[in-house]
């Protein structure tokens, strides 16, 4: 049977997920706890630590523990400043910090990457996940690089090559569609549905691609229009409006790419997140010309076990990092 040999956490804003992983890098146990950084109890990090994860120290004293997402932000545990685009993961190695805890286990906490620029822009844990897409699948490095989409609350969409985060762009879609049902007058004409409407979906995913310069702000009205017409009915009207917002984010994304003499259609191409919201944007980048968008399965756990064996906190073997 294997033996662990790393404790890794992904501790976000709402959540918090923790594996015991063994030499291979392979999950022996997990444990969630809705304690995010956000939603500590009175004892904060350390109380949160020590109830998800002291068991498996009491039984394996000397496990190192890496961790990796908002808990190196200002409001985590302990900061751990952004590392600068274009990042490998022998940069985030170099950003470690580490903080101590009441037990006297060493927790090593892998930074975000910021880009820096006119518009700057920041990832902390989807860096994470990418390497651990990267060590999945070596093709992703290949000369002409990949794109990898991270779907969620706020999207990421993360251009790599040679093993590096060379640039990304962040989009609300997630953030504003809940904005847009709960709090405008969008939502007064919505009734939630049980099952997904696809034909409706992907009607306001065709909407956005066909829009023209109108953008956005001119389309999302139809929302209510077209249940206001009788072309969509109550139910429907979610299922429109999320296909609307990621027509629209794959839109600016593809226009990013047209400038390169590219597109969605001609890019290497993997999603990380939710098996369900995945499979919504593949169905969305279908109506782009992109019929090749796999989920990248378990990208948290490699993403830590790759950053872990290259700090030297594991013994295991490992490509070199860019």
């Amino acid at each position: 049977m294997s033996q662990p040999a790393l404790i890794a956490l992904d501790w976000g804003t709402t959540s918090l997920r923790a594996y015991l992983l063994d030499a291979d890098g392979v999950a022996l146990d997990m444990r969630a706890s809705s304690a995010g950084i956000m939603k500590l109890p009175e004892g904060g990090f350390d109380q949160t630590f020590e109830e998800t994860c002291g068991a498996w120290l009491d039984a394996h004293t000397q496990l190192p523990v890496i961790a990796a997402g908002m808990v190196g932000s200002a409001q985590g545990w302990v900061e751990a400043p952004y590392v600068e685009a274009p990042a490998g993961a022998s940069a985030l190695v170099a950003g470690i910090v580490q903080v101590k805890t009441d037990r006297g286990a060493t927790v090593h906490i892998v930074p975000g990457v910021l880009e820096q620029g006119t518009l700057p822009n920041v990832m902390r844990g989807e860096e994470t996940q990418i390497f651990g897409a990267l060590a999945s699948d070596t093709s992703l490095e290949q000369k002409d690089g990949a794109l990898i989409g991270l779907p969620g609350t706020h999207a990421k969409w993360a251009f790599v090559r040679d093993g590096r985060i060379e640039r990304f762009y962040t989009f609300m879609t997630g953030e504003t569609f809940g904005a847009l049902r709960d709090h405008t007058i969008l939502g007064r004409t919505m009734h939630p549905s049980s099952t997904p409407d696809q034909p409706a979906f992907l009607r306001g995913v065709d909407t956005a691609r066909d829009a023209g310069h109108p953008g956005v702000l001119a389309t999302i009205f139809s929302t209510r229009t077209l249940g206001l017409t009788g072309q969509l009915t109550a139910e429907q009207q979610p299922d429109y409006l999320s296909g609307l917002l990621i027509g629209h984010e794959l839109r600016g994304l593809n226009e990013v790419l047209s400038r390169e003499q590219s597109a969605l259609a001609g890019k290497a191409l993997r999603l990380i997140g939710n098996d369900a919201l995945c499979d919504r944007y593949r169905a969305a980048l279908a109506r782009f010309g992109c019929d090749d968008a796999p989920t990248v399965a378990h990208a948290t756990e490699h993403g830590l076990y790759r950053i872990a064996a290259l700090a030297g906190l594991i013994a295991a073997p490992v490509r070199a990092a860019q």
